[in-house]
Formats: structure tokens, C-alpha cells, sequence
């Protein structure tokens, strides 16, 4: 049998021979890899000649590229298109290259090289290179290369074990997610729900074969309008249960398997607890710094959420609706608030919010701050109809890699949206030029209809577009150091602040135009809009804020054995969480946290990166013209393409020419 995994791939930018890769090709491409990559470590390992940087990181940078290739096959796959050969092939390989990469990171003989090039400092090494050697060491050490034989096989076992159960995690909610559907026929069923969120049931439901029906999935995309539109309470309640219940029924054993695991990781590298270790290596370097953010924006968010409860229930009060606002009918009220207070409608902003514009309005700021062009591209090799292509050209022409689009929700794909490095930029053995992907997961419209997206769905293709920038704009040697490979408060920063340009005039003027009519969103909607934008800010803060904190508290001081119910319960009622509000990710569907490492201790993130954001943004908004060409490139100098090659906190300075305050962050959520 022939396998493309292995032959030469030669289309464009070296993508992947998508139409002829076959879930049978996977286990012999990796067993081949796999070896390869060995092979090239042993000789490292094994050359005799006293070690320099060339022979120790540079081949270590260059080793694997055949596993890198496969891996990023594999896994673009079991995220955004898989099935259950796929499924069951990632249960297999996942805890496989944990033992593979385990074996080499705790290898002495390897380390006792990186640690002499330490040793021997940063005398004739350029910025770069010490900086990857510095990441290099870093990696070897938090992976238990300095501990004892019997210290070192734990910490093997442990990174196998936990490879099995975060696919395990992520495959569960997976399955939670695509076997849940809200099949609707009736006319009194689709009450209060706009015409572009019945279209685009009706779309889902000729997608699944169903005639007659309107079809509501988990996706957020689906349930969110559903929330926020539907009279229906008995059937807002029972898709919002069933959203919050992802996971519960598989997951909390598992969950708590690597809650106590990554414990026990942490202690045998001398941390205290794993939020220590896992911030030890972040911009907040501790679990206390990351908490006082946390609860320097809880208080005002609480507060806000108090007098945003009053302004509900009044409005409930004033239609005869009786009894408490539960968190189902949160999102319907608050949108009758808006309507009632602000004069303003989401249903009546969507015809404004086309994907197909939305995307060249991404493209439109990427080309005013950055001199880049897009140029779509057609017959590309896919795994799916659904993804786009285009070429990234800079200012001066030149290609500087391509951009991949995935945009539609579907049963084979994980929920939520992210950017994905199908190849990273790099040159330690010639130019590699980045392939980038963004996978969202909006509701699919009918045929002869356009995909209509809330503001909310706007900015998350904006935030997605902002690290796909990130990747693409990566001008380093090195490969550890490329693009998103910074730590992860900082990771955040180029996708949240590229967000601050979706409403802008000089993008609603261009891009915001009716689906029927063409005309542009009208000033007097756009000015409604702004004042709209900091109600229900207090809700969205305090799910958000709920979650980093029960987040910090999991990994800082959970029980052994963990009741996850009743950890959240305690570590929300200790917090002072208001009733009705809720989580945005409860644990046992928390992918961030269990469908890998990533983000584990780490959601405050989100939080961390945005007070760099607003006072980033700042900086554009202080010249008088938020596309200033001297800012920009800076920007794009200090933050887009320097990857994880400077210290994020010396490139914010750079950029800036200080560190950020809270006081711009308070002010974009309306808290000031």
C-alpha cells in the first residue's frame, strides 16, 4: 500500500494530499515518524564532538519534521473533521507520542549538553539563539530530566497516562456535543425566534436529513440566538441544560484523574501545587499575581451584575412573568432590556453581519495596519468543501504564506473556535513559509441564503483572525520560538486587540452592509450599538471571571479525591457568585482546562492579555487615527513577529514604551 503520509507532498505551501489520506494511512505514517525522529535524537545524543549550539539545538530544531507533518495531519483532523476510525487511532497515539517525546525530554545524555551550552553563557550566540536555548532548557527541566531514574520514569508514565485521558476528555464532550439535537416542527415552537435563526435551523435540519423540522444544535452559534430569542422558557431551559451538561455524565472521573496527576507532576519538580508550576513559566510567574487580577475586576463585575439583575427583573416583572430569572432566561430578558433601554435589537444588527464581509473586513484592517493582501485560491488540496484558501502577499509583494479558513459547525468538528499552526513559519534549514488556519463553528445557512452573524460571533472571528496574524507575521529562525510559542498570558494579546477594529467607522462604513438591500449599517444603529456595548458586561465578566477562578482554586488546592460538583459549588460560593449568572464552562466540559495542558491554570489568560489589549489599543486611539502607520509598525514589530524570541514583558515595553495599567481594562468593560 502506497501512503501519501509519506510520499513528497507537493502541492502549495506544502499542503497535506488531503483527498488521498485515508484513517489506515495514520499508524504506519506515525510508526515511520516516530522512528525517524529517534534516529535523528540518538545521533544527536551520540556525537562525540564537545557541544555547540549548531549540534545540539539547531539539530534538535531540525529533527522530526516527518512527525511534525503527520502529527499536524492527524490532529487538524480529529479537531475539526473526525470520525470514529479517527477517534479510536487518537485514543492509541496520543498517550504513544507522550512516551516518545517523554523519553527524549528526560534523556540526560541531552540535557547534560543543553546544560553545558548554559553553563558556557551566550558568548557568540545571537539574541535568538539564546533565547531558544534558554526554552530548550526550560523544556528539558519541567519535564523531569533533572530528577532521579525513578523520578524521571514517574514523570514518563504520568505524561502517557494524561495523553490518554485529555483524548479521552476532549472525545467525550465531542460526542456530548453532535449526539444532542432540538428538533422543532411546530410554528408555536420557533416563537420569538428572528427569521435568520429559523433560516438557519432549517438549514441544519435539511443537513440532517429532516423534512419539515428546525434543528437546534450545541454548538454556541445555535444555542446562544435560541437563549436570547425564544419565548419558549420550558424549551430555553431545556437546551441550556443540556449545553451544561456536556460532559457531566463521562467526564468528572476523568477530570479528576488530571487534576491529581498534574499534582503529583508539580510536587516532583518542587512546586507546591501545578498552578505554581504551570505560572512559573507565564508573564505572572504566580498563582497570587494572576488572583489579584482576578479579583481587582470580580468586585466591579458583581456589582455591575446586581444592578443589570434589577434592570431584568423589572423588565420580566413588567410582562407578568413570575418567579426568579434563572440563567436560561438571563440572555432573553437582557435582550429585552437592550431592545426596551437602548433601542436596540440583535435580530434587527445580524442582516448587517455577513460572514463573506466580515472576513474582508479582516482582511481590510490586516491591510491598513500591516501593507497585507489576500488573494483567494481555488482547487487547493481539503479535508473539507467547506474551507477557504488565500494567499498572504506583504507590502512589497512578496508571499509570506497562506491563510485557511474554516467556518461552519458540523458533527465532525469539536465545538468552540481556534487558530491552528498547519505550518509554522521558520528558516533553521531554509525558508519555511507559515500555513494558518482559523476554525469557527458558526450555523451553516441555506443555499441561496448568507451566513448572518451576531456582533458577538464578529469579534470571535476578529480574535481568531488576531492570532492567525500571530502565526503569519512570524519572522524568526527557530522553530521553539516561532509564532504563538510564547507564554500563554501573553498569547492572548494579538488576537484580543485586533478585535478593537471591528467597530470602527472606517470598518462598519465598508464592511457592515444589509444582507438585502447592500446599504451600510446606519450611523444613528452604529451609535446604539456603542452605548449598548457595556450592558450586560457585568454577566459576561462574572461567567468568565467564575471560571478562571475555579480554575485557579482546581489546580491550587483541590481535594484527593475531587467531587467535582461539589468543588464548584464551594469555590463559587466562596467567591460570592450571584445567582443565575453561571459558569461559561463548567469543568466537566472544560476543554481548555482537560482537552490538554494549554490552558490549565492558565484561563485568567484571557483576562491578563486583555489589560495589555485596552492599553494597546490606547496607543492608536492617543495619535488620533486608529490605523497610525508609526504604531502599526511597531506593533507589528514588538507584538506580530517577534514570536516568543524577546521577553513578552521587554516587547510590550518596546512597543508601548511602558507596562500596561488596569485602568483602560476597567474602561473597555464599562467599569470605570
Amino acid at each position: 500500500m502506497t501512503n501519501p503520509l509519506l510520499d513528497d507532498w507537493t502541492a502549495p505551501y506544502g499542503l497535506a494530499p488531503y483527498p488521498l489520506i485515508e484513517p489506515e494511512h495514520f499508524p504506519p505514517a506515525f510508526d515511520a515518524a516516530l522512528a525517524a525522529h529517534m534516529a535523528e535524537v540518538e545521533a544527536i545524543a551520540a556525537n562525540p564532538a564537545p557541544p555547540d549550539f549548531e549540534t545540539v539545538v539547531a539539530a534538535l530544531e531540525r529533527s522530526g519534521e516527518l512527525l511534525t507533518r503527520v502529527c499536524s495531519t492527524f490532529f487538524g483532523l480529529t479537531g475539526a473533521h473526525t470520525n470514529d476510525a479517527l477517534r479510536r487511532i487518537e485514543r492509541e497515539t496520543a498517550p504513544r507520542l507522550a512516551k516518545h517525546f517523554g523519553a527524549i525530554y528526560t534523556r540526560r545524555d541531552l540535557f547534560a549538553k543543553v546544560q553545558a551550552l548554559v553553563e558556557a553563557g551566550a558568548a557568540g550566540l545571537t539574541h535568538e539563539q539564546t533565547r531558544a536555548l534558554e526554552r530548550y532548557r526550560l523544556a528539558f527541566v519541567r519535564s523531569g530530566a533533572g530528577l532521579d531514574e525513578t523520578g524521571r520514569a514517574r514523570m514518563r508514565e504520568i505524561k502517557r497516562r494524561l495523553a490518554e485521558l485529555t483524548t479521552q476528555f476532549s472525545q467525550n464532550v465531542l460526542a456530548d456535543e453532535s449526539g444532542y439535537r432540538l428538533v422543532l416542527r411546530r410554528e408555536d415552537e420557533l416563537a420569538g425566534l428572528p427569521d435568520f435563526v429559523v433560516s438557519s435551523a432549517q438549514a441544519a435540519a435539511e443537513e440532517a436529513g429532516l423534512t419539515g423540522a428546525y434543528v437546534f444544535t450545541l454548538s454556541r452559534s445555535s444555542v446562544g440566538p435560541f437563549l436570547k430569542f425564544s419565548s419558549r422558557r420550558d424549551l430555553r431551559e431545556a437546551i441550556h441544560r443540556a449545553f451544561v451538561a456536556r460532559g457531566a455524565a463521562s467526564n468528572p472521573v476523568v477530570l479528576s484523574e488530571i487534576v491529581s496527576l498534574r499534582r503529583e507532576r508539580a510536587r516532583l519538580l518542587g512546586y507546591a501545587n501545578y498552578a505554581a508550576y504551570s505560572l512559573d513559566d507565564a508573564m505572572a510567574k504566580t498563582p497570587e499575581a494572576a488572583s489579584a487580577l482576578l479579583n481587582a475586576v470580580w468586585g466591579p463585575a458583581v456589582r455591575r451584575v446586581e444592578e443589570e439583575r434589577a434592570m431584568i427583573a423589572a423588565a420580566a416583572q413588567a410582562e407578568g412573568f413570575e418567579g426568579e430569572v434563572e440563567e436560561w432566561d438571563w440572555r432573553f430578558w437582557a435582550e429585552r432590556v437592550r431592545r426596551d433601554r437602548f433601542d436596540l435589537n440583535e435580530a434587527e444588527l445580524a442582516p448587517y453581519f455577513q460572514l463573506d464581509n466580515m472576513i474582508e473586513a479582516a482582511f481590510f484592517v490586516a491591510g491598513r495596519l500591516f501593507g497585507l493582501r489576500f488573494e483567494e485560491r481555488f482547487g487547493l488540496p481539503s479535508y473539507h468543501p467547506d474551507v477557504r484558501a488565500w494567499e498572504v502577499f506583504d507590502a512589497d509583494g512578496s508571499a509570506i504564506g497562506l491563510f485557511l479558513g474554516d467556518y461552519f459547525t458540523r458533527p465532525s468538528k469539536s465545538g468552540g473556535a481556534w487558530m491552528r499552526a498547519v505550518r509554522s513559519q521558520e528558516r533553521v534549514a531554509g525558508e519555511v513559509k507559515p500555513v494558518i488556519m482559523n476554525v469557527l463553528n458558526l450555523v451553516k445557512p441555506r443555499a441561496d441564503e448568507p451566513a448572518l452573524m451576531s456582533v458577538s460571533d464578529a469579534e470571535t472571528l476578529f480574535h481568531e483572525f488576531g492570532h492567525a496574524l500571530h502565526g503569519l507575521l512570524s519572522d524568526v529562525t527557530y522553530p521553539i520560538i516561532s509564532g504563538t510559542n510564547v507564554p500563554r498570558d501573553f498569547v492572548e494579546l494579538p488576537s484580543q486587540l485586533f478585535e478593537h477594529w471591528l467597530l470602527t467607522p472606517e470598518v462598519l462604513s465598508r464592511f457592515a452592509r444589509h444582507a438585502e438591500t447592500g446599504q451600510p449599517i446606519p450611523p444613528e444603529l452604529v451609535t446604539r450599538l456603542r452605548k449598548a456595548r457595556s450592558f450586560n458586561q457585568g454577566f459576561e465578566t462574572v461567567q468568565y471571571l467564575a471560571s478562571a477562578i475555579v480554575d485557579l482554586d482546581l489546580h491550587t488546592e483541590a481535594p484527593d479525591p475531587l467531587d467535582v460538583d461539589a468543588f464548584e459549588a464551594e469555590a463559587l460560593a466562596r467567591a460570592g457568585m450571584p445567582p443565575a449568572v453561571g459558569m461559561r464552562h463548567r469543568l466537566p466540559h472544560f476543554l481548555h482546562l482537560f482537552g490538554g495542558d494549554g490552558y490549565a491554570a492558565g484561563y485568567y489568560s484571557y483576562l491578563w492579555s486583555e489589560t495589555m489589549d485596552a492599553d494597546a489599543f490606547e496607543a492608536f486611539q492617543e495619535t488620533g487615527d486608529v490605523f497610525d502607520p508609526e504604531t502599526a509598525r511597531r506593533l507589528r514589530r514588538h507584538i506580530y513577529s517577534t514570536g516568543g524570541s524577546v521577553d513578552p514583558a521587554e516587547a510590550y515595553a518596546a512597543f508601548r514604551g511602558r507596562q500596561p495599567s488596569h485602568a483602560a481594562l476597567l474602561a473597555k468593560r464599562g467599569f470605570a
